[in-house]
């Protein structure tokens, strides 16, 4: 399994950006994908996850109401929304795979895309 991460940028707050994640080596339909963050001096924390196939959705709740994520089967791509963007979303954001709703244990991980939103 391998995951490709995009869509990371340098934008104001209040502002939307979407990240994606191709995943090619599919995994079965019973891998959870997600994303985490971490910003300068801190842990790698929980964002978001989606069920592959069932469409169970998990967020962090700082990002509730504010960041959806979703995901394309056909192009084998989980997207995350994120609107009203503020300071403390800035973060290299990583793109996981495993097989729990936590995204715990055995993970695979794609590489970063650095998310700044300025204030």
């Amino acid at each position: 399994v391998q995951l490709q991460a995009s869509g990371g940028g340098l934008v104001q707050a209040g502002a939307s950006l979407r990240l994606s994640c191709v995943v090619s080596g599919r995994p079965s339909s019973s891998y959870y994908m997600g994303w985490f963050r971490q910003a300068p001096g801190n842990e790698r924390d929980f964002v978001a996850s989606i069920s592959w196939s069932g469409g169970t959705t998990n967020y962090a709740d700082s990002v509730k109401g504010r960041f959806t994520i979703s995901r394309d089967n056909a192009k084998n791509t989980v997207y995350l929304q994120m609107n009203s963007l503020k300071s403390e979303d800035t973060a290299v954001y990583y793109c996981a795979a495993g097989r729990s709703s936590s995204l715990t244990g055995n993970v695979y991980w794609g590489q970063g895309t650095q998310v700044t939103v300025s204030s």
